[in-house]
């Protein structure tokens, strides 16, 4: 849900962007420096890039009797001497010692930001270019008033001397609520290389409630019936907005883009709802639609115990973003806590509105109803670029979803839609890794370069170069894209049935016969944790977040409460595409059970290095059972009577190489991302007494009568 321009390097693991978006932003002591010939400067001089990010460059280069290093993102800073060898970067934590060969020469330079951060990079080039090209932006700040007369706030940027002269300018605006007090001319050149090199009048906006915009904050405001001014939500507030910037914002060319990413994203999608006739292009990425069915606070009935707890404080414990941290491993505090109401009870944090929701509204009531964007996607009503990432641990749900509800109205063929091998909002930054995984090339610059840019200059600025007609998904495994007519694809596929059989095997083969495929003992006083532990509050220090999706699942192996099953070793590669459906047959000794499936790429042994062995997540969901019938009125399960569940894995795009095995994973907790189940019926978990907690057996069958299997389309 949070994506956050100061946690560039937590998102995408290079310390080198969180250092060098700080160049200009925190002083060091006084430095003594001396003074170089230009020769001496000149041994300095070229690139710089380190062996597992090729493609995040650094140049030095000297001008006159001066030391400079910029990258792509950042402009220059220049760099003194305090020794042969050794610079630091003025106002800035930065040093830098040169690293010279056995020859004299130099090969690299070690970079060192404060006490605790430091990386090395490689010099590749003795001939420097500038990098950055980043333009000039003025920034002022406003308040604008709403129909209802609260007024909101807004940091506007623009090309410098765009005010008076040159053509008219289009808005790309960008609605938060996680502040705007640090957007800035760096910031927009960091965060938005290739939009900010186009040339755009960006604008930030504080939503209703946050920051220094006046009104109540309200947790993904509803959309609501307009009858009187004071009928307002973020379909209004964004109106209001672009009418007054229209008419306020000199030398406009009166069209608008919205952009964002996550809880940014889920606003983009609210300027496209009914939209103001100057809106002419959306993109959310990442979007929060649907908080209950397959968001940020539960996916299919299961509540995401940890990220809620955390959220909420953020957002709603005070206006600006400051939270209780949690300490230690969140595994052990949220089992001693019995439920979310109890954990709630500890932070001082049930009275909070979502969280209050949480405890008295677990079911798909009319509450997580009426904040569902995908029902009111009926038609299309501005060009919108759908983003999203494979591997995404916040919102991979919504943009699939948002996409699948706009493409039966797409009449005009303005809806397009990006999936990649990313995290939350991974596409912005300037990497080829997610985790041990090695993409090749650094997929976010491809897209933004590629897709991202020509689409905004298409609508906004009349220029051509944008050429996606549909779909552009980057497929996993074989590490390329690939562009389809519409998504899922269906042309060069086929339907495919993955089987679950006895003696844990994984058939394309129907099952004869059989019976019961695995048991299991599911115990809610050990379940079974997500990630290793010690699990870390959600954005703590230390936190593996971000890329617990491609932990490799060998950590749970050693476990006997789950199920696995594995094909043979593959003959041929395996491409699946498209939406992966789990169904699965079942039974329990208890009247609940939650469900968790994974689909697992097995790494042969003899794969390189950390990828040996490995077990990567590529598809995986859980289903709380207790929905089996209803998401809106919960029953129990009838105890020892073989089950049929059925759903979404949600969509992937991956090759399972010759080599390799397919594995299905099946267990009954996850925690405490999600919270757990009792495994006894109760009205609601989040205040289900200690007493309901028991263990229970969990039946998996594979058999003629009870095939378990996964449904998904495969390459032909």
């Amino acid at each position: 849900m949070r994506v956050r321009r100061g946690f560039a390097a937590l998102l995408c693991g290079l310390v080198l962007a969180s250092a060098s978006a700080a160049w200009g932003r925190q002083k060091s002591a006084d430095q003594v420096a001396v003074t170089l010939s230009a020769s001496a400067l000149d041994q300095y001089v070229g690139l710089y890039h380190g062996s597992e990010e090729p493609d995040a460059v650094d140049s030095v280069y000297r001008e006159g009797d001066k030391l400079y290093i910029e990258n792509e993102r950042k402009p220059r800073a220049e760099l003194r001497a305090e020794a042969v060898d050794r610079f630091f970067a003025p106002g800035t934590l930065l040093h830098l010692q040169f690293v010279r060969g056995a020859g004299g020469k130099v090969t690299g330079v070690t970079m060192v930001y404060g006490p605790n951060a430091s990386w090395s990079l490689e010099r590749f080039s003795d001939v420097a270019v500038r990098l950055n090209h980043a333009l000039a932006y003025s920034r002022t700040t406003v308040m604008m008033p709403m129909r209802d007369g609260a007024k909101l706030h807004a940091v506007i940027l623009r090309p410098v001397g765009s005010e008076t002269s040159g053509a008219p300018l289009p808005f790309l605006m960008e609605r938060t609520p996680y502040g705007t007090d640090d957007d800035s001319s760096d910031s927009v050149n960091s965060s938005k290389p290739e939009l900010a090199a186009s040339g755009y009048i960006f604008v930030f906006c504080d939503i209703r409630g946050r920051y220094e915009s006046e009104g109540k904050f309200v947790m993904n405001r509803p959309i609501v019936a307009h009858v009187t001014k004071n009928d307002v939500d973020e379909t209004t507030d964004t109106r209001d907005t672009i009418d007054w910037l229209l008419k306020n914002v000199p030398n406009n060319n009166g069209r608008v883009g919205v952009i964002g990413v996550s809880y940014p994203g889920f606003l983009a999608m609210m300027a496209g709802i009914d939209p103001h006739p100057a809106v002419k292009a959306i993109s959310p990425q990442a979007p929060m639609t649907d908080v209950w069915m397959g968001d940020d606070f539960f996916h299919n009935g299961a509540f995401r115990e940890t990220y809620g707890f955390d959220y909420v404080q953020e957002l709603e414990k005070q206006k600006t973003a400051k939270r209780v941290e949690s300490t230690g491993d969140t595994y052990d505090f949220f089992l001693q806590h019995v439920n979310f109401a109890g954990a709630a009870k500890a932070a001082h944090m049930s009275n909070l509105p979502t969280a209050k929701a949480f405890i008295t509204q677990p079911s798909y009531t009319k509450f997580w109803q009426d904040m569902a964007v995908q029902r009111h996607l009926t038609r299309v009503e501005v060009p919108t670029l759908e983003v999203g990432g494979w591997w995404d641990q916040e919102d991979m749900w919504g943009t699939q979803a948002e996409y699948a509800a706009l493409e039966p109205h797409d009449a005009k063929h303005e809806v397009f839609l990006v999936l990649g091998p990313w995290n939350h909002g991974g596409w912005s930054w300037t990497t080829r890794h997610l985790g041990p995984l090695d993409f090749g090339a650094s997929t976010g610059d491809q897209y933004r370069k590629t897709v991202e840019a020509p689409f905004f200059e298409k609508y906004l600025k009349d220029r051509a170069g944008f050429d996606l007609k549909d779909t552009d998904s980057f497929r996993t495994g074989v590490n390329k894209w690939e562009r389809y007519d519409v998504w899922p694809p269906k042309i060069g596929f086929k339907a495919e049935k993955l089987y679950l059989t006895e003696g844990g095997g994984l058939s394309f083969t129907a099952p004869v016969g059989g019976g019961a495929a695995a048991s299991y003992v599911s115990d809610p006083a050990n379940p079974i944790p997500y990630r290793p532990r010690p699990i870390q509050a959600t954005y703590g220090d230390g936190s593996k977040w971000r890329t617990w999706l491609v932990d490799d699942q060998r950590f749970v192996s050693g476990r006997k409460d789950l199920a696995n099953f594995s094909t043979p070793v593959l003959d041929h590669d395996v491409t699946v595409t498209g939406n992966v459906k789990a169904d699965l047959f079942a039974a329990t000794t208890g009247s609940d059970a939650d469900w968790v499936v994974k689909l697992i790429d097995v790494y042969p042994d003899d794969s390189p290095g950390e990828m040996a062995g490995y077990q990567l997540m590529i598809a995986d969901e859980i289903f709380r059972g207790r929905y089996l019938k209803s998401f809106e009125k919960p029953e129990p399960l009838v105890p020892g009577q073989v089950t049929e569940f059925k759903w979404s894995l949600h969509g992937v795009d991956h090759t399972f190489l010759k080599g390799h095995r397919m594995m299905v994973e099946v267990q009954s907790s996850w925690f405490p991302l999600y919270d757990r189940n009792p495994q006894t019926f109760v009205p609601d978990i989040m205040t289900a007494p200690k007493k309901a907690y028991k263990a229970e057996t969990e039946t998996i069958f594979g058999s003629a009568k009870y095939p378990s299997h996964l449904e998904f389309s495969e390459s032909k």
